[in-house]
């Protein structure tokens, strides 16, 4: 596959290529299958993905340890008579987002991208541009393999887990990935969804991962809504022709250096951060304690 974004970009540039017809072209080669087949997985994928941001907009999803849920569905629904200040497009991303997320903590089936603690962000980001624009289910498919070898290279240049990298390698992989994909979908060039990649990246460096009871729950449901909001940011900045000072494989560097620094505390332990709170504390003890709660997040 890749080792950087220059690469990609370089490539598509000279060659008269897509980031998605060069990240599928890339796959194929390497899986040995055909082209339509590899369309056909990505799919699949995609499906799971709409059933996951609508299932918990259709009815309230409460999570197993009972201290999130519930919320997704609230927010839908408030937006029937609410005007919200984040607007209609990227508040119902934010309703999807939280959806997705309250299905992973209720046991439901999501697609990990890339990780389940950060799975909300893009499926969230390209069903609401579907909503919003009309873009196919066949333009998602290509969105989705741009997403994706994005997440390529942050897997070989840094990290997506946030045992090892802290939330930006989740949640910032999460929307950097979903911003170089609405950019595509917007039709932005390469180069732009680089762009996008460096400035989504930029602007959540350093976000700890802070599990309350070491569950993929508080916060994680509410930052992928965040995320949403952050991949919508940099989205239209680069397509925008805003660029990024630092170069976008410079910033998935310095992202991998954070998260190599950063204290054990700030690293899925549920030692630091929310889950070090009083509240959070008492909330671990609770869940683990098998008292079974009501949706507090």
């Amino acid at each position: 596959m890749f080792d950087s974004l220059a690469e990609m970009v370089s490539r598509c540039e000279s060659e008269g290529l897509s980031l998605a017809q060069l990240v599928i072209q890339a796959e194929a080669e390497q899986c040995r299958l055909p082209v339509e087949d590899i369309r056909e997985r990505m799919a699949r994928r995609l499906e799971v993905m709409r059933r996951s941001a609508g299932q918990g907009l259709a009815e309230p999803v409460i999570s197993l340890s009972g201290i999130s849920g519930g919320n997704a569905h609230k927010f839908w629904h408030w937006l029937d008579d609410h005007q919200p200040l984040t607007g209609p497009l990227l508040s119902r991303a934010v309703a999807r987002a939280m959806s997705v997320n309250e299905v992973n903590a209720g046991m439901g089936c999501i697609v990990a991208t890339p990780t389940a603690g950060s799975a909300g962000t893009l499926p969230a980001v390209l069903l609401t541009l579907q909503e919003a624009f009309g873009f196919s289910d066949e333009q998602l498919v290509d969105a989705l393999f741009v997403a994706s070898g994005v997440g390529v290279v942050i897997v070989r240049r840094a990290h997506v887990s946030g045992a090892a990298g802290g939330c930006q390698a989740e949640t910032g992989s999460a929307a950097a990935m979903a911003a170089a994909a609405a950019v595509f979908l917007r039709g932005g060039s390469p180069r732009q969804s680089a762009q996008a990649v460096a400035i989504t990246l930029k602007n959540m460096l350093g976000l700890v991962c802070d599990p309350v009871a070491g569950l993929v729950e508080i916060p994680c449901v509410k930052r992928n809504a965040a995320a949403v909001a952050q991949c919508f940011v940099a989205a239209d900045l680069a397509l925008a022709g805003v660029e990024s000072a630092i170069p976008p494989d410079e910033v998935i560097d310095a992202m991998a250096n954070i998260g190599r620094r950063m204290d054990i505390r700030f690293k899925e332990t549920a030692e630091g951060g929310l889950a070090a709170t009083p509240t959070g504390r008492r909330l671990a003890r609770l869940v683990w304690q098998g008292e079974r709660l009501d949706g507090q997040d």
